[in-house]
């Protein structure tokens, strides 16, 4: 199936998020989540009462220094997201942290998500000044080898951190990408 041009945009305040964008990132993450997706939600299977709370809570804090949302859109639909975060305290201000990176499952390997991590490296070094970004993965369903294919190393993991059933404990994986 072929796909139109994928059209990146960032948001950096919670106004210029509309209802309908903010009912596509719900749909999105319960359609990721409920496919096993890490997303966010371990546990399957979610709704809008969990996801809608979770989007309207990320979308508030929504700040040009501190937080953005990068959405990656294919015909006029939402294709996929990430969000990215800087903490503002001084020590750590020098980084940032991806959190819920995740694509449309039914177009999943068509380089959309590998386009949104390449354009978030640009917006956190280019305008928001960091110089390195980590993010934590689940470990067991292949992200670490997406993110090394991306220029990411892993810089250590928890072991059995997440239990997603008794019997499945899953590594925490933490990566890190720096210099920007």
């Amino acid at each position: 199936m072929d796909i139109g041009p994928l059209v990146l945009r960032q948001f950096t305040a919670p106004d210029d998020v509309s209802p309908e964008l903010r009912d596509e990132l719900i749909e999105c993450w319960i359609e990721v989540t409920n496919a096993g997706g890490a997303a966010g939600f371990p546990f399957p299977p979610i709704g809008t009462d969990l996801a809608g709370p979770a989007v309207d809570a990320l979308v508030a804090g929504l700040g040009p220094g501190s937080s953005r949302l990068l959405v990656a859109s294919v015909d006029g639909g939402l294709a996929g997201w990430l969000h990215v975060r800087r903490d503002d305290f001084r020590l750590v201000a020098h980084w940032g942290t991806l959190h819920h990176v995740q694509t449309r499952t039914g177009l999943r390997g068509r380089g959309i998500g590998a386009a949104l991590m390449s354009r978030v490296r640009e917006i956190a070094r280019d305008e928001m000044g960091l110089e390195q970004l980590r993010l934590a993965a689940r470990g067991g369903v292949g992200l670490e080898a997406f993110y090394g294919r991306l220029g990411w190393r892993e810089v250590g993991r928890w072991p059995g951190a997440l239990r997603l059933a008794p019997g499945d404990d899953r590594d925490e994986v933490l990566m890190m990408l720096a210099p920007l």
